[in-house]
């Protein structure tokens, strides 16, 4: 029994999710594990967008746990899909991998160099790293396995008696055209959206139509070539003999059902089926899997009226966008993946972008420097929080984040600004002692003993700046000063830099140096330090600024002056301003 049994009265999606999926297991498994579930298919590089179908059950089954409910996710992993296509860009493979084209995934060799048997077990292992990380409670199914040491047998001969049946309900949607896709522009790499279901290619396989000899929702992996451009060309009810021919080698034989257990259901009856094995309440799919005549809607039938089942709760979910890949890995062919994200950004903050948003909403995960913005709102959400001063919703997305009903995820006990760590880290090129050094001068009153208080977001930035910070834009202190700017400045020019090197001693920190930056051309202009900022003030500052970076940095452009000036020291500062 749960230990609370409440309606939400939240405003946020999982918990009208959860509210709606509990009623719905109470009314049909009465005492029984709520199910939610998942599929993902480890034919290449398992993306962000393939992670939207794992996070989406995730946090309602989480949400579930919380009221005090016993749930099973589900991850069901499609290891016993066809292997489609040898993949682009993927380090260790080559064309060579196309002769496995037709087989099982897990028949399929890894990449080579790979520490994996197989294919399957390759892409995998990726996901399940990432999975742990993000706190994911699951429960995985090979399907592989589950084929192949017969557990599907009943079912599987029950769909091949019914098989005129099923023939008859995908007959009604065959002459279904989904709706025209728009055509999508050519955006570049870093701008590309990922469709949470595109990994697998499942809702485009075939249903097992278009054999001479009737139709049949099965398809056997052929016993010579291992691959399955197979035909069934006769199949008894009685006796379970099913004949098939290989159409890629030739091969034929006569196998008995009731004891064969290499082949599958076809995708749109294997997904019915096993919703109502698994007694799954919750699964939700991409937008491929939920138009006219796709899986989830023919599934919905055949579940029904085929294995005496019930369609599971079953929301569409959107693109997952990514801005700027800007040395995303050649290797994965500029597909990210959960495990690239988790080098940028701490875990709570990538399950904060998918509890936010509603299913149905797109949204973008940032590699550019976007990914500063992103951490400065997370930061203020956080700071609401622990004041009071959060709405509803945005209190239950943090929680989702920061927590699982198994306890909180690892955090950084001293969460400095992401901007400041990438502009330190950028600066000192991640030299520890010097990198100590500045961050421990950002607030004096309460400094920063042991760089340890700042991770793992400190590794995370320092990721960032290495891995998609092009080097034309990483930042290069002058060694020496620039003489020639120096010697064409007017008086107001060096006046402005002798009333910044003045009050460097007595402003060195990094509030302290944040006023003294603002303050100077607010001084040459007449005015007091907290003086509120007029246009032409802003004008005036903009250009001072950009006398410092070029003095500083030879660029117009850089880090946040207070954080350089910081890393920069104030000697070296001194000196590269003419002092």
């Amino acid at each position: 029994m749960p230990i609370v049994a409440q309606s939400s009265t939240e405003t946020d999606w999982v918990s009208r999710f959860a509210d709606e999926v509990i009623a719905d297991s109470e009314r049909r498994a009465p005492g029984k594990p709520v199910v939610v579930a998942s599929g993902l298919s480890p034919s290449g590089p398992i993306h962000l967008g393939n992670l939207r179908e794992v996070m989406t059950p995730h946090l309602v089954a989480d949400e579930i746990r919380r009221r005090g409910y016993e749930v099973r996710h589900l991850i069901s992993w499609d290891d016993y899909d066809r292997y489609r296509k040898v993949p682009a860009g993927v380090e260790g493979v080559d064309d060579s991998w196309g002769e496995y084209i037709g087989k099982p995934l897990t028949s399929v060799p890894a990449p080579a160099g790979s520490a994996y048997p197989d294919w399957a077990e390759h892409f995998k292992a990726a996901m399940v790293d990432a999975l742990a990380e993000l706190g994911v409670e699951y429960d995985g199914i090979s399907q592989t396995e589950q084929y192949t040491t017969g557990v599907y047998r009943e079912q599987i001969l029950h769909a091949m008696r019914n098989r005129a049946k099923i023939d008859a309900i995908l007959d009604q949607y065959r002459t279904k055209k989904a709706p025209a896709k728009p055509q999508k522009s050519q955006k570049p790499v870093e701008e590309a959206e990922l469709e949470a279901a595109e990994g697998s290619g499942a809702a485009a396989e075939d249903d097992g139509s278009g054999g001479t000899a009737g139709y049949f929702p099965y398809k056997p992996y052929c016993g010579q070539c291992g691959k399955d451009l197979t035909t069934v060309t006769s199949y008894d009810d009685d006796t379970t003999e099913l004949a098939y021919v290989c159409t890629a080698c030739g091969f034929g034989e006569t196998v008995r059902l009731s004891e064969f257990n290499r082949g599958k259901l076809v995708w749109k009856v294997d997904w019915p089926m096993r919703w109502a094995y698994e007694g799954v309440i919750f699964e939700p799919s991409g937008v491929d899997h939920s138009s006219p005549g796709s899986s989830f809607v023919v599934g919905g039938q055949i579940v029904r009226e085929i294995f005496d089942g019930v369609q599971p709760i079953g929301p569409m979910y959107a693109f997952v966008g990514i801005s700027g890949m800007a040395k995303m890995s050649s290797s994965r062919g500029g597909v990210p993946t959960p495990a690239d994200a988790l080098k940028i950004m701490e875990a709570p903050l990538l399950r904060w972008l998918y509890a936010r948003r509603r299913p149905n909403q797109s949204f973008k995960i940032a590699f550019d420097q976007e990914i500063q913005r992103l951490y400065d709102e997370w930061d203020k959400l956080e700071s609401k929080v622990a004041d009071g001063s959060v709405l509803p919703a945005d209190a239950a997305a943090y929680s989702r984040a920061a927590r699982t009903a198994a306890g909180e995820l690892p955090r950084t006990p001293r969460p400095l600004p992401y901007r400041t760590l990438a502009s330190v880290v950028d600066i000192t090129a991640g030299a520890e002692e010097q990198t100590l050094r500045i961050l421990s001068e950002l607030d004096p009153a309460n400094p920063l003993n042991s760089l340890d208080e700042a991770r793992p977001r400190l590794d995370r930035a320092e990721n960032w700046i290495t891995t998609q910070v092009p080097a034309d834009q990483r930042t290069l202190v002058r060694e020496e000063p620039d003489t020639e700017l120096l010697g064409s400045l007017d008086d107001q020019g060096r006046e402005s830099l002798r009333l910044l090197m003045e009050g460097l001693d007595t402003h060195w920190s990094l509030d302290g140096l944040t006023t003294l930056v603002y303050g100077v051309p607010k001084v040459m202009a007449g005015l007091e330090p907290d003086a509120k900022p007029t246009p032409e003030l802003k004008v005036a500052q903009r250009t001072f600024f950009a006398l410092l970076y070029r003095l500083l940095v030879s660029r117009e452009t850089g880090p946040r002056l207070p954080t350089l000036l910081l890393a920069v020291g104030a000697d070296r500062v001194r000196k590269l301003l003419g002092a």
